[in-house]
């Protein structure tokens, strides 16, 4: 017993020692940095607009009231296929103002989840065409060298923190990453939707 106990915390003594050394924990911690200030900045604007230019209440009631919800769904899972190309905080925030904020909010995280799982089959279909992979790999050097060195936990990083999720997606699907894991990873998608929920619905 004695012996395993001791093999396991060996394990996790290498395992620490290797994030540490190739750069993990620097990496996170400069996500996180990086990803306070703009949060800290988006979430400050939002209060002086909503004070003295714009009742963002009001303007995502209209939007609601505007647009089917099936289009603005149909955008989100676009934009979370596609390099994360409009902020997911957006839609969040038009989820509250649906008639079942909690059902909305968690169709979206489904969509993200889903958009994500389609970067990564992106990613794999761009590793059968030359000329796109090499065209790729140039745009996203930085995160296919970060997941093949971290691998799953570069997956929990996008999945939780401000990262293009698309992106680190990809670059799983363009390494071969194991699918199974990236789906298990992935789940961590649903926790981030519904921690910045809990700041956004309070705001608006």
């Amino acid at each position: 017993m004695d012996t395993i106990k001791k093999s396991e915390t060996n394990k996790f003594k290498r395992t620490h020692l290797y994030y540490k050394y190739t750069g993990f924990y620097t990496f996170v911690g400069q996500s996180i940095k990086k990803a306070i200030i703009p949060i800290v900045l988006i979430i400050v604007a939002l209060i002086v607009l909503d004070f003295y230019v714009i009742d963002f209440s009001n303007l995502f009631t209209y939007i609601t009231e505007t647009y089917a919800p099936i289009n603005i769904l149909l955008v989100f899972l676009a934009s979370e296929s596609l390099l994360g190309l409009v902020p997911p905080e957006i839609f969040i925030a038009w989820s509250d103002k649906m008639p079942e904020p909690i059902l909305y909010l968690t169709i979206l995280a489904s969509l993200s989840y889903i958009g994500g799982i389609i970067s990564y089959f992106i990613g794999k279909w761009v590793f059968t065409i030359p000329r796109v992979y090499d065209y790729m790999e140039g745009k996203m050097k930085k995160h296919l060298k970060q997941i093949r060195k971290w691998g799953g936990f570069l997956i929990v990083v996008g999945a939780l923190l401000p990262i293009p999720y698309s992106m680190t997606s990809m670059a799983a699907g363009m390494i071969h990453y194991k699918f199974r894991n990236y789906l298990l990873f992935g789940l961590l998608r649903f926790v981030r939707f519904y921690l910045y929920a809990i700041a956004i619905f309070s705001l608006l």
